[in-house]
């Protein structure tokens, strides 16, 4: 009787092994949303908060990274009006459901560390030319990407043109509620 049950357990046991997330990007992102915070807070700044739109935008962006080695002129070290040019770019925010009006205020900021350490990431944004925008009170969300040795964080503002919101969610606000409002009359209809 216990042998049957352990037959059965042993299964469900190897399989759950085999799905079980490695949250090694998660915790590397968290741990840098950490370290950020806490630069800003002791710059009484706001804390930044984790922006799901961003977090799609960044991933897309972190992949156009794949492949591309480290150097002295990639990343935090690119030299302003250097950095690469998406000729992608509104193919990369459809994917997200983003429309370039409501990111044109937002920062992309992507950095090359081998291994992806917190720590030198953390210097990285906070010790270069990326502190400007983490110094800026106007940024309040924040997304992160990966890709090999690249972390992208991507900056939102709470104004509408820095927002990422996905550009549909006007549509379903509207579409929401006409469908309420035709409920509405429906019920009424039947009732007065």
């Amino acid at each position: 009787m216990a042998s049957s049950h352990l037959s059965l357990l042993l299964p469900l046991l190897l399989l759950s092994l085999l799905f079980i997330d490695h949250p090694v990007q998660c915790d590397d992102e968290e741990n840098l949303l950490n370290g950020i915070n806490k630069y800003r807070a002791s710059l009484n700044l706001t804390a930044l908060v984790k922006n799901e739109n961003a977090d799609c935008f960044a991933d897309e962006m972190a992949d156009q990274f794949n492949d591309q080695k480290c150097s002295n002129t990639t990343g935090s070290n690119t030299v302003p009006g250097m950095e690469p040019d998406f000729e992608n770019y509104p193919k990369l925010l459809s994917k997200c459901h983003l429309n370039i009006s409501d990111t044109r205020d937002g920062m992309i900021l992507p950095a090359c560390v081998p291994d992806l350490v917190t720590t030198q990431l953390l210097s990285n944004y906070t010790q270069s030319q990326y502190s400007q925008y983490l110094n800026d009170s106007k940024y309040t969300g924040v997304g992160f990407g990966t890709e090999d040795d690249w972390m992208v964080v991507v900056l939102t503002t709470s104004t509408p043109g820095g927002s990422f919101a996905p550009y549909n969610a006007a549509s379903l606000v509207s579409k929401t509620s006409l469908i309420y409002y035709l409920l509405f009359l429906l019920l009424n209809f039947f009732f007065l």
